[in-house]
């Protein structure tokens, strides 16, 4: 399986997704720049998290109208499995492939740090190798992580299943402990909390390698 890891200018976390899929996970994964035209060859795509161009603007807002954009949608109509962490979540967000929008914490400060989830939803390809309602511990960093949505996106998102993970103790304000949702088709997850930096236990826990497995079993199951 071979991952195309996008980088914008600013990006930060391009260095620890290609390790994680590489040397932990044990696939392929090229760097693929924002202003390339094309993912062609390229299994998953992943937007990893930093602060490309700066943020400014708004989180994501620059990233969105990039020349690589119209090649990471195709991929999404083609159902290819599109993972955005952090900055990466905005940014699939600003482009409408997620509804809502990741504004200011809630306190108005950048946190960093250890955060425990609920995985909500096990049933999709990026979280089958978790168990329902199963408690793990991913590590966030982001000062505009708070997840925004009206009631009737949030109802939605709801009836349907497709928030993936919640906060237990929700550290950004973010609407319904939401830390990650998933797309209507189930293959474009966006979350807040960095499963790259949870590969190995040398660096406090390995909860975020199941989410990559269960993106390799998936593909190799043809599902």
């Amino acid at each position: 399986m071979k991952f195309a890891v996008v980088v914008f200018p600013g990006s930060t976390g391009d260095a620890d997704m290609a390790h994680a899929i590489r040397d932990v996970l044990g696939c392929d994964a090229d760097y693929v720049r924002h202003d390339g035209s094309t993912l062609d060859g390229f299994d998953a795509i992943v937007l990893p998290g930093g602060f490309s161009y700066g943020d400014y603007l708004r989180c994501g807002a620059l990233a969105g109208v990039s020349a690589i954009i119209p090649a990471i949608k195709a991929a999404a109509d083609a159902s290819k499995p599109i993972l955005g962490v952090g900055n990466g979540f905005q940014i699939l967000t600003e482009i409408g492939l997620l509804p809502g929008a990741l504004i200011r914490n809630r306190d108005t400060k950048f946190i960093c740090g250890p955060a425990v989830l609920t995985v909500e939803n096990a049933d999709i390809g990026f979280t089958n190798k978790y168990n329902p309602r199963e408690t793990i511990t991913l590590p966030i960093a982001h000062g505009w992580g708070s997840y925004y949505a009206d009631e009737n996106t949030l109802a939605t998102l709801k009836a349907n299943n497709r928030i993936v993970f919640t906060y237990q103790d929700n550290p950004d304000g973010s609407a319904e402990n939401i830390a990650g949702i998933v797309s209507e088709g189930g293959n474009v997850l966006g979350m807040m909390p960095h499963p790259e930096r949870a590969v190995e236990r040398l660096l406090g826990s390995d909860d975020g390698l199941r989410l990559f497995q269960s993106i390799l079993q998936t593909w190799r199951a043809g599902v």
